[in-house]
């Protein structure tokens, strides 16, 4: 118990001690660290998998009968920077769906499922938006955020996974917030209660992967109401496919 009350000790000590950058600062690095990692066309196959009451909504989306608990479907990524995103996944039954969102609007192809729609909506605009000059991308990433809820302008240092993690938005427990690692800057989770109440967490998981090559993390979840309801995991990456325009119509 005294080891316990002195790390807890330490680490109250090390956050209180620490420069924290403000959040303009942090989102301008943010911005940059998109720009260094940036691709034209990127195609990312990978698993989808559904955990709870989400399993069931993919399963009656894919026509798929389930009661498991878990249910598993291939797919993937297609992403044509800026902010034109593509979720693809189907059944063994060869029954398949799509999310397509480009410039801010959504087009589902098939029945929505709530937790393919959160990821998408924060992947884009965090890892595909535009890169402007004269502050207008970190201006509009700002603007994004704040559209969720999270006060970009407070910031505190917080562990994610192990990592440090720079959080802007109010530190409370269930408050609207974005994390950055604090090592590259690169997002690491967004959190926010949409206008029903419920509170959504998706997590950037895993840039360091030489899947994905540093552009965008090997895995990533998305948590409902405290419960992972779905985690994406690349299985291999293209950054020299060309994708067509046409698969990107909203």
């Amino acid at each position: 118990m005294k080891r316990l009350v002195a790390l807890v000790g330490g680490l109250v000590a090390f956050a209180a001690g620490a420069y924290v950058l403000p959040g303009g600062s942090i989102l301008r690095r943010t911005v940059s660290a998109r720009e260094e990692a940036a691709f034209a066309n990127l195609r990312v196959e990978g698993s989808y998998v559904f955990f709870g009451p989400a399993a069931k909504e993919a399963g009656t989306a894919l026509g798929v009968s389930t009661e498991r608990a878990e249910l598993a479907a291939d797919g993937a990524m297609l992403l044509k920077p800026p902010e034109r995103c593509r979720f693809e996944l189907g059944s063994q039954d060869g029954n398949r769906l799509a999310v397509v969102q480009a410039g801010g609007r959504r087009r589902q192809e098939g029945a929505e499922v709530a937790v393919l729609s959160a990821a998408m909506g924060q992947l884009c605009p965090l890892l595909t938006a535009r890169n402007g000059a004269d502050g207008e991308a970190r201006a509009e990433l700002e603007q994004h955020l704040q559209g969720l809820g999270i006060a970009t302008r407070t910031t505190s240092l917080a562990r994610f996974g192990g990592d440090v993690a720079y959080v802007l938005g109010d530190p409370g427990e269930g408050k609207p917030q974005f994390w950055v690692y604090k090592d590259n800057f690169r997002p690491a989770r967004v959190r926010w209660t949409d206008k029903a109440g419920t509170a959504w967490d998706v997590r950037f998981i895993d840039y360091a992967s030489a899947v994905t090559g540093g552009t965008l993390p090997r895995s990533i979840e998305v948590w409902r109401g405290g419960q992972r309801a779905l985690r994406f995991t690349s299985i291999r990456s293209d950054t020299r496919t060309v994708l067509a325009d046409k698969l990107f119509t909203p």
